[in-house]
């Protein structure tokens, strides 16, 4: 990659899925990536999101939800929406943006649930988007 290419995740939250990926895409470009994450109606960064990326070394705690705007979506050379809502959702992308969509469950529905089982979705959902972030940056980096 000659430049750092511009990435950026969306759901539907912003609280969990896409600033897992944000994390993982900013720790793995190495640089490279310029990663940043919205949503279509931000709902702020979910607890269990910090706790399972601390799992993975990676501290989230100092992000926080942010909205999609026009302007976000002009400066991103990727788009990659994490939920059915964002895809459904997302506007009219300007021409020079590529989009992806990843359908990952959303863990966030089971926050009433028992703690371990909110807990072990948050840790599929993160476990997922490594995977899947990883394989973008080899992609990109071709």
């Amino acid at each position: 990659m000659s430049h750092q290419v511009r990435v950026l995740f969306v759901c539907t939250g912003n609280s969990a899925r896409s600033q897992m990926a944000e994390a993982f895409a900013r720790h793995y470009g190495e640089g490279q990536v310029e990663a940043s994450s919205c949503g279509i109606n931000p709902k702020g960064l979910h607890p269990l999101t910090v706790k399972v990326m601390s799992e993975s070394g990676i501290d989230v705690s100092y992000q926080a939800s942010k909205a999609l705007t026009d302007e976000i979506l002009r400066k991103a050379d990727y788009v990659v929406t994490v939920c059915g809502y964002a895809d459904e959702h997302c506007p009219a992308l300007p021409s020079h943006v590529r989009k992806l969509h990843w359908p990952i469950d959303d863990p966030a529905i089971l926050s009433g649930r028992a703690p371990e089982e909110a807990l072990a979705a948050f840790r599929r959902a993160r476990d997922e988007l490594e995977s899947r972030v990883r394989d973008l940056l080899s992609t990109l980096g071709r």
